[in-house]
C-alpha cells in the first residue's frame, strides 16, 4: 500500500515537471514524503 502510495507521488511530481504546472510546493511536499516512505521500507528490509 505505502509503495503504491509513494509510485503515485512520484508521478505526480514529475507530471509536475513536466508540464510546468505550478502548485506552490504540494508537489515538491509529495516527492519528499514519497522518498521517505521508500527509504523506511529499505531501511526495514523490505523489497521494493
Amino acid at each position: 500500500m505505502l509503495e503504491t502510495i509513494a509510485i503515485i507521488f512520484i508521478i505526480l511530481w514529475v507530471l509536475g515537471l513536466v508540464t510546468s504546472v505550478v502548485l506552490g510546493g504540494f508537489i515538491h511536499i509529495l516527492l519528499v514524503i514519497a522518498v521517505i516512505m521508500l527509504l523506511i521500507r529499505v531501511i526495514n528490509g523490505r523489497k521494493l
